[in-house]
């Protein structure tokens, strides 16, 4: 057995299906859903296999920072996922497989930060004057390009050379120290209230801010926060966050989507933040929200592969036994009468939380640390 082992090799993904399992067949009826959109027959943007040649010099910077890149694809005649994004999220949602960990001594470096008992490199600033004093400081948290890295570590290297990646036997350090996991909660509420977001509660659920119009305007035409927030969502899922996801990805796509108030920001919530999630259930329902919202429909590039047509059956794929269907306008898709006349769970979901929130700002917030202090960690 050890020699079986010994001789497996990892072996890397060459194309964007390798890549992505969301649509793998689970308990999820997915053949039911393509009836009920009526686009069984239509390409899911991913027909031919995308090489690491074929994305070209410099995705990477395309995909998240170039102003660019969403009316490029919005004009292209076939419109393509990205290799790159795909396989990075590969590789974190397996935790980096075949990766091998420094051989140095473990110092526990994220840990320390946390901890108050290091400064963060170069800028010699200690966490806690972070949490004190940086709340609001909109600016200093825009241009300062160093502490992100520090608040928000991976196991994988960023901009900061100085931030050192997290370990394995780090990570369970770190998820079972009480102290850092507060501090982190308060990194987090910092980061989601300069983006214009608040958090509500345990469960990771989010709403906008009071200042949201000002920020999400920010956020709209600052694109380079987008790779911040996806290297947020990878290390929510690294220190024992994970179901904080799914709220804040939701939140982004109905805004991106449903509100239009961060049209710039829809190709990354999809390519990137939706794939930072680990559970295939979460990203199908994520992506069958968007789907139901993306425009034009023809440009949606992450649905399920086009399914073969069964021999026999009709060029109408969008009813179902005879049965009439209710037109969905907001939509823009066909829905049965059954769903016409049922909400989702995603969506009762949304409305409680709605309503929850109604409530808390009638009757005020309580203090953001007071918050924190509530959450059992």
């Amino acid at each position: 057995m050890g020699n079986l082992m010994g001789n497996w090799r990892y072996k890397e993904p060459s194309t964007v299906e390798e890549c992505d399992s969301t649509w793998e067949s689970d308990s999820e009826s997915d053949e039911q859903h393509q009836q009920q959109l009526g686009r069984e027959e239509e390409d899911s943007g991913i027909s031919e296999p995308i090489s690491p040649s074929e994305t070209g010099r410099g995705t990477e910077q395309l995909d998240h920072g170039s102003p660019q890149f969403g009316d490029m694809l919005e004009s292209s005649t076939r419109m393509k996922r990205s290799f790159y994004a795909a396989k990075d999220l590969y590789k974190y949602r397996h935790s980096y497989p075949n990766y091998k960990e420094p051989r140095r001594m473990n110092e526990y470096r994220n840990l320390r930060f946390y901890l108050n008992k290091i400064p963060l490199v170069p800028d010699g600033i200690y966490i806690e004057e972070i949490l004190t004093k940086w709340r609001g400081d909109y600016d200093k948290l825009e241009h300062n390009h160093t502490y992100i890295q520090w608040l928000f570590p991976l196991r994988e290297q960023g901009l900061n050379y100085y931030a050192q990646e997290l370990t394995q036997d780090e990570i369970k350090e770190f998820q079972s120290t009480r102290e850092a996991k507060r501090r982190f909660l308060l990194a987090y509420t910092i980061m989601l209230d300069f983006f214009g977001i608040k958090l509500l509660d345990k469960n990771g659920n989010v709403t906008r801010a009071q200042n949201w119009q000002d920020r999400f305007q920010h956020l709209n035409e600052s694109q380079h926060n987008y790779l911040r927030i996806t290297r947020i969502l990878k290390s929510l899922g690294e220190l024992g966050f994970e179901h904080f996801k799914f709220p804040l990805v939701r939140l982004l796509l109905e805004e991106a989507l449903v509100e239009g108030t961060l049209p710039n920001m829809r190709h990354s919530a999809l390519e990137y933040f939706v794939y930072t999630l680990r559970q295939h259930s979460q990203r199908r329902a994520l992506l069958r929200f968007a789907q139901r919202h993306y425009h034009p429909p023809e440009n949606f590039i992450w649905g399920p592969p086009r399914r073969k047509r069964v021999p026999g059956t009709s060029g109408c794929s969008g009813t179902r036994a005879g049965k009439p269907e209710v037109t969905d306008r907001s939509a823009g898709k066909a829905r049965s009468p059954k769903e016409g006349r049922n909400q989702s769970n995603l969506e009762r979901e949304t409305e409680d939380t709605n309503r929850s929130e109604k409530w808390r700002m009638a009757k005020g917030r309580i203090d953001t640390e007071e918050y924190i202090e509530t959450i059992p960690l």
